[in-house]
C-alpha cells in the first residue's frame, strides 16, 4: 500500500508549484501563475461562471403544478429528491478528505469550490421540497435513505468506497474511491435526471428541472475533474495502474449499472407515460460505458455506444447561464424576506 501523507498548511522548504499530485512537496501558497497542471485554472474559471443559488429560481409555477401530478409522478418526484439529499450531502464531506491529501495547492482549492458547490445542490433540494409539501413531508423524504431498502443498497455501495479511503488512505484506495466518485456524480443521478427532464419536456414541474439542469451541468464538470485526478495520479505513478485495478472499474461500473437500472424500475417502472424502462436502461448501460472509457478502462456493456434518450441531450447539454432554458425566456428574480422563508416567493 502507498499511504498519503497529508499536505502541510505550510511549508517553508518546498516551491509554491507542487512537486506531484500525492505524496510530493508544496509551500501550500497558491498563485495561479505558477500550478502544476495547466488545466487547473481554466477549471477553475469555469466553475466560478457556473455559480448559482436556488433563491434564483421562482417556484410559483411548480407550486400550483406538484398537486396536478399524478399520484405515482409525486412519488419518483420525492424519492428522487430523497435520494439526491443523501449523495451530495457526502459528496461535500468526500471533497475535503480528498483536498487533504492532494499534494497540490490548485487543485485543493478546486476540491473546496466543489464541496461549496455540493452544499448549494443539497440546499436546492431544501428549497424544492419547502416549496411544494408540509414540514412533516419534508422531514420523511429527507429520511428516506434511512427507510426505504434499495437507496440503503445503493447508498452503502459508494459510502463504503468512501470509507475504504477515508479510514485507510492510500494511493490505491484513493483511485478506487475516485471511481466510486464517477460513478456518483456520472452515473448514480443519471435516471433522476432523466425523470426531471421528462416531467419538464411535457411542461411539468419547469422550475425544478432547471434547478436539476443547473445540479447536471455541475456535476458533469466534477466527474471531468475527477477523472483528470485519476488519471494524472496513474501517470505520475504508473505502478498503480495494475490489472487489479482495471478489473475494479470495470466490476464497479457493472455493479453500480445493475443497483441504477433496479432503482430506475422503481421509481419511474412502467407507470412513467412517455418514457419506456427499456430505454432508462439502455441510457444507464451508454453512461457506464462513457464512465468507464474517461477513466482509460474498457467499456463493461457490449454496444450501448449510443444514447437511446436522444431528446435528453438538449437538456444535459446546454449552456444557458442565467436564462430558462426550458421556457426560453428571462426568470423572474423573487427574493425571499427570511433566511428559511422559502415558501416566501
Amino acid at each position: 500500500m502507498n499511504i498519503l501523507k497529508k499536505r502541510p498548511i505550510i511549508n517553508q522548504l518546498a516551491p509554491n508549484k507542487s512537486t506531484s499530485i500525492i505524496n510530493g512537496e508544496c509551500s501550500n501558497i497558491l498563485n495561479w501563475d505558477d500550478v502544476r497542471f495547466s488545466w487547473a485554472y481554466p477549471k477553475y474559471k469555469k466553475m466560478l461562471a457556473n455559480f448559482w443559488t436556488p433563491f434564483e429560481i421562482n417556484m410559483s409555477q411548480d407550486i400550483k403544478q406538484f398537486p396536478k401530478l399524478t399520484k405515482s409522478e409525486q412519488d419518483a418526484f420525492l424519492k428522487i429528491i430523497g435520494l439526491l439529499a443523501l449523495l451530495d450531502s457526502i459528496q461535500t464531506d468526500y471533497a475535503g478528505k480528498v483536498a487533504d491529501y492532494i499534494t497540490d495547492s490548485s487543485l485543493s482549492a478546486l476540491m473546496i469550490i466543489l464541496a461549496q458547490q455540493e452544499v448549494i445542490h443539497n440546499h436546492s433540494y431544501s428549497y424544492v421540497l419547502s416549496s411544494l409539501v408540509p414540514k412533516q413531508k419534508q422531514d420523511e423524504v429527507f429520511e428516506f435513505w434511512r427507510t426505504e431498502p434499495i437507496l440503503e443498497e445503493r447508498n452503502e455501495f459508494v459510502v463504503n468506497g468512501y470509507k475504504d479511503f477515508a479510514e485507510n488512505p492510500s494511493a490505491e484506495n484513493l483511485l478506487k474511491s475516485i471511481v466510486f466518485d464517477v460513478v456518483l456524480e456520472g452515473l448514480f443521478f443519471y435516471s433522476g435526471f432523466a425523470f426531471f427532464y421528462h416531467l419538464a419536456r411535457n411542461q411539468k414541474m419547469v422550475a425544478t428541472s432547471t434547478m436539476i439542469n443547473y445540479i447536471n451541468r455541475d456535476e458533469q464538470i466534477h466527474v471531468d475533474l475527477f477523472v483528470k485526478i485519476f488519471k494524472e495520479i496513474i501517470k505520475e505513478n504508473p505502478e498503480l495502474n495494475t490489472a487489479e485495478l482495471s478489473e475494479f472499474v470495470q466490476e464497479t461500473f457493472k455493479r453500480a449499472a445493475e443497483l441504477e437500472i433496479e432503482w430506475a424500475r422503481e421509481v419511474i417502472g412502467s407507470k412513467t407515460e412517455g418514457i419506456l424502462l427499456t430505454d432508462v436502461e439502455a441510457y444507464i448501460k451508454f453512461y457506464a460505458n462513457v464512465r468507464c472509457n474517461q477513466l482509460g478502462y474498457d467499456r463493461p456493456f457490449e454496444g450501448y455506444r449510443t444514447n437511446p434518450l436522444r431528446w435528453i441531450v438538449a437538456y444535459e447539454q446546454v449552456d444557458h447561464g442565467k436564462s430558462d432554458f426550458f421556457e426560453q425566456k428571462s426568470r423572474q428574480y423573487t427574493k425571499v424576506q427570511i433566511d428559511n422563508g422559502f415558501d416566501e416567493l
